[in-house]
C-alpha cells in the first residue's frame, strides 16, 4: 500500500511512466495475436526498488486521464509507491511504447510519447515534490530530454533541493531515441554540479567524461562537483570510492532472463542503503543484489525481494558495513 501523503519520504523520483505492450506469444509485433501489458519507468522503477527494501518513496510525473494513467497509477500503488505526487492531465494522454522481439532475437522499441502527460511536466511538479522536503530526489536524463517544461522542472528541482537540504541523485540514462547524445550530455554537464550521487553507467561515462577507467571517472565526477559516483559495470558489477580506495563488486546475478531494469533496481537498492547511513560499499552491495533478481525474471520490477527477505539483506548489509 503506498504510504500516506503526510508521511516523510525518504525518496522521490521525478520522472516518466509509460504503458509497454510487447507479444506474449514469441512471435514479432506484425503477426503477432497476445501481448502482454506492463508499466515501465525508469524513475518508478528506482523507487519500486528502494520502496522493497523499506524506504519511503513517491513517484512525480504526470499522467493522462486515461485507462493507461490509471494503470500506471495503480501499478505504482501496488509496488508500494507513494502516488501523492502523481497528477494527471486531462488533455495529454499517457505515453505508450512496444517491444519487437524479432525472428533473429533483436529487439526494436517504438516509442509514443511526444505530446504525453509526461512531456508536460513543469515547474509546479518541482515546487509540489520541494515542498515535501524527502531525502533525496531522482532525477535522469530521460526526464531532462522530454522537452523544455522536464527540463526547467529538474533545473529548478536541483537548485532548490540544496537550498531546502534535500539530496540530489542523478542517472544519465542516456538515450538516443530522445535525440542526439551530444546534446544530452550537453544538458547533464550543466546540473552535475548540483549532484550529490551520481550513478554513471561504464557505457555512458565515455559520453560524459571521454573515459570508462574507474579511477579517471571518479576523479572527472569529482572535478565537475558531484558529491560521490557509482560506476555500474553491468555484468562486471560495479565500482565505489571508499575510504581513498576503490573497491569492485562483482554481479550478484547466476541467471539472466531479461537484463531491462537492472540498473534501476541497484540504484533503488544503492540509495535505500544510503538513506539508512550504510557506508557506499555497503548499500552497493545491497543494489547488486536487487539487480540480480530483478535480472532473473522478466519485467523491470518482477523479483524484488519481500519483506522476509529484505530483512535478511538489509541485516548482511549491516553485517558487511561493520
Amino acid at each position: 500500500m503506498a504510504v500516506t501523503a503526510a508521511a516523510a519520504l525518504d525518496i522521490v523520483g521525478l520522472g516518466e511512466a509509460m504503458v509497454l505492450v510487447a507479444p506474449a506469444d514469441g512471435q514479432p509485433l506484425e503477426s503477432a495475436l497476445l501481448a502482454g501489458v506492463h508499466v515501465a519507468g525508469a524513475e518508478l522503477n528506482v523507487c519500486a526498488a528502494a520502496a522493497a527494501l523499506g524506504a519511503r518513496t513517491a513517484f512525480a510525473s504526470r499522467v493522462g486521464d486515461d485507462p493507461l494513467g490509471r494503470r500506471v497509477r495503480a501499478a505504482a500503488a501496488a509496488l508500494g509507491v507513494d502516488t501523492s505526487l502523481l497528477g494527471t492531465d486531462p488533455d495529454a494522454p499517457t505515453g505508450l511504447f512496444l517491444k519487437d522481439v524479432q525472428r533473429d532475437g533483436l529487439r526494436r522499441v517504438y516509442y509514443y510519447r511526444t505530446g504525453s502527460a509526461a512531456s508536460r511536466i513543469d515547474l509546479a511538479d518541482a515546487e509540489r515534490i520541494l515542498a515535501r522536503r524527502p531525502g533525496t530526489v531522482v532525477v535522469s536524463g530521460i526526464t531532462v530530454s522530454l522537452g523544455p517544461g522536464p527540463e526547467r522542472a529538474v533545473s529548478a528541482l536541483l537548485r532548490g533541493a540544496r537550498a531546502a537540504g534535500v539530496r540530489v541523485a542523478l542517472d544519465p540514462n542516456l538515450r538516443p531515441a530522445l535525440g542526439p547524445v551530444p546534446e544530452q550530455v550537453l544538458r547533464l554537464r550543466s546540473i552535475l554540479s548540483y549532484v550529490d550521487t551520481l550513478l554513471l553507467g561504464t557505457d555512458e561515462a565515455p559520453h560524459l567524461f571521454g573515459t570508462a577507467d574507474p579511477g579517471a571517472v571518479f576523479d572527472a565526477a569529482e572535478q565537475a562537483g558531484v558529491g560521490e559516483t557509482v560506476l555500474k559495470a553491468g555484468a562486471d558489477g560495479c565500482y565505489v570510492w571508499t575510504a581513498g580506495t576503490i573497491r569492485h563488486l562483482p554481479s550478484a546475478a547466476t541467471v539472466v532472463v531479461d537484463p531491462v531494469g537492472a540498473g534501476d533496481a541497484f540504484a533503488g537498492g544503492y540509495l535505500a542503503g544510503r538513506a539508512r547511513a550504510l557506508p557506499g560499499y555497503a548499500a552497493a552491495w545491497l543494489g547488486t543484489q536487487l539487480a540480480a533478481r530483478v535480472v532473473a525474471h522478466p519485467g523491470d520490477t518482477a523479483g524484488l525481494p519481500s519483506a522476509s527477505e529484505a530483512d535478511a539483506l538489509l541485516s548482511e548489509a549491516l553485517t558487511l558495513a561493520g
